[in-house]
């Protein structure tokens, strides 16, 4: 039997597992939209191409599977672009198929043409442009494997309209492809010297980071802080990995983690970083961190071993396999005696009561906080949070406790307003039975508004909680904190109203303006069937604290508050973070 390219790629797509297609229709994939018709894929159709890939990426990261989307030529296809390097930033395993022009026409600037393989060269893990029919099935299958292998990522593959139409007899198809080498194991001699450093510690610190994630270690993370009883930190995107309601959880350390956290980091002995890059929000000024530390480093890629901060000891590996085996090291050798860090624990302790995380209350206008916090109390800590970028991303990072792995999504490398709400389109659908809130601010989710159409068609019932503070809040932070206050192009005082565009999409939309409203709102909000834009006024001028100036010591922190006069607590021998208010 004959089968067109159409065919051959929806047939492939099955044998992958492929439940659901984010995309949009155009010109060159209609022979492939032709065959979708027939075929009882799940198809959502968004409202623009940048929906797509996010929701795509959404999907990935709440099921823990490859997310796909379909596009078509030209700017179809560039309009995934942003998508892409978000998901490439975060190592996110997706496939993005584009429609192409006939092969025939490549390079002849044909209606819809661009060279979306070399404009995506950067940010994809790897590209494919398929000439041959022959080619495809084989193809498809290599892009899955790819995306998903490794330190996983994007992978676009780049389908001429000629070749989607083309026909070849099935027994012909060819599915096989080369697959890359496999990751070796941990050299056995690196996991006993990295259970020495363990044992011989007195001041240690766990960093985990998205890594432990998208290896699927979360288990092994918790068995391996339950066997050290060491204390442990992640970056933005490790949270979730490991219970925020446990009492050794530091939380999030960096530009805007929390005191605690980032004064552990610098003061201790032993830095265990697990599944993480050492990203700048982390590290600040790179020779402040952890300055007196020997530094374990485990990732799977070796490109990020040793490439910003220099690591006594590296294992290039999955986060899985080298927890189990440190975990087995460890249970042989018996437990870690806590003796040695108990003084260490007590420090800890001290930070946390001088200076924990906290906002003021005392005012007739809504704390943003506040609204995370009720959040949090109203869900029981058991919804899927996704978010925006900027105060809306830090303040939910700070306030909402991640206890289970793959519920917090957001956009961490290329920090990308707009992604929020189509991810937590793609997080839903994913996990139907969740409750799937996105925090957004009243910028970031003017910039993918439209797919409020893409949610109520197909009833997937995500909660919009705006905090609308009437400006881009964080760009508004920075000019308030280094620009004397000088709010230049930041007002967005002139916008819609967010109830009556819910309204207009066939939505619920509600509104909170003072605090007693507040908790009526978010309950009647999060009871109410399917789609809901809650628009919660907060305080204009709030800032998410702590914060670390750009190029400082994350020790050197803005707290926004005085600290007790207690000056018992050490501080590690430095000099006490800033304590000037900006509000």
């Amino acid at each position: 039997m004959k089968l067109t390219g159409s065919q051959v790629l929806l047939r492939t797509l099955r044998r992958e597992n492929v439940d659901v297609i984010f995309g949009y229709p155009g010109g060159v994939v209609l022979p492939i939209y032709d065959e979708l018709y027939k075929e009882e894929f799940r198809h959502l159709l968004v409202r623009h191409e940048q929906g797509a890939i996010h929701a795509a990426d959404g999907y990935a990261r709440a099921s823990g599977k490859v997310g796909v989307c379909l596009v078509t030529s030209g700017p179809g296809a560039t309009n995934t672009v942003t998508g892409i390097a978000n998901a490439y930033m975060d190592s996110i395993p997706v496939v993005i198929f584009t429609g192409q022009v006939p092969t025939g026409l490549i390079g002849s600037d044909a209606f819809q043409e661009v060279d979306i393989t070399g404009i995506t060269r950067p940010c994809t893990k790897h590209n494919f442009l398929v000439r041959r029919i022959e080619d495809l099935a084989s193809t498809i299958h290599e892009a899955f494997h790819i995306a998903r292998s490794g330190r996983p990522g994007p992978v676009l593959v780049d389908l001429p309209r000629d070749v989607s139409q083309a026909t070849i007899e099935e027994e012909d198809i060819r599915d096989d492809f080369n697959t890359l080498n496999g990751l070796e194991k941990p050299q056995q001699e690196d996991i006993a010297k990295a259970v020495e450093m363990i044992r011989a510690a007195r001041k240690p610190v766990i960093v985990s980071g998205g890594g432990v994630l998208l290896g699927k270690a979360s288990e092994e993370l918790r068995e391996f802080v339950r066997r050290t009883g060491f204390p442990i930190t992640s970056t933005l995107m490790g949270l979730g990995a490991y219970p925020g309601s446990d009492p050794l959880w530091l939380g999030m350390p960096g530009m805007h983690g929390t005191y605690y956290a980032n004064m552990a980091i610098t003061g201790c002995d032993l830095l265990v970083a697990v599944g993480m890059r050492f990203d700048d929000r982390v590290t600040s000024k790179v020779d402040a961190f952890a300055p007196d530390a020997q530094i374990i480093h485990i990732d799977i890629d070796p490109v990020s071993i040793d490439r910003i901060v220099r690591s006594h000891l590296s294992i290039v590996s999955d986060a899985k396999t080298a927890l189990g085996l440190l975990n087995a090291a460890l249970a042989a050798g018996g437990p870690v005696p806590v003796e040695r860090t108990r003084e260490w624990m007590e420090q800890i302790d001290a930070w946390k009561k001088r200076v924990p995380l906290r906002f003021s209350e005392e005012t007739d206008r809504i704390k943003p906080q506040q609204v995370i916090r009720k959040l949090y109390e109203l869900t029981k800590g058991e919804a899927l949070i996704a978010t925006e970028v900027g105060q809306n991303q830090m303040w939910a990072a700070q306030y909402y406790t991640y206890d289970h792995p793959h519920t917090f999504i957001s956009s961490g490398g290329l920090g990308t307003m707009g992604f929020g709400f189509p991810a937590a389109v793609g997080a839903q659908v994913a996990c139907p039975d969740k409750t799937v809130v996105d925090i957004a601010g009243d910028g970031s989710i003017q910039m993918n508004i439209q797919e409020l159409a893409t949610a109520v068609q197909y009833n997937i019932p995500v909660k919009i909680v705006i905090l609308n503070n009437q400006y881009l809040g964080m760009v508004r932070q920075w000019q308030q904190m280094f620009y004397g206050r000088r709010y230049s192009h930041t007002d967005m005082s002139y916008a819609p109203d967010f109830v009556k565009i819910a309204e207009a999409y066939g939505a619920t939309g509600l509104r909170a303006s003072r605090p007693e409203e507040l908790e009526a709102v978010l309950k009647k909000g999060l009871e109410t069937p399917g789609v809901v834009v809650m628009d919660i006024r907060v305080e204009k001028e709030e800032c998410v604290y702590p914060m670390v100036r750009p190029g400082a010591s994350i020790a050197d922190m803005e707290l926004g508050v005085e600290l007790p006069a207690d000056k018992a607590a050490p501080t590690n021998g430095g000099e006490d973070p800033q304590t000037r208010s900006f509000n």
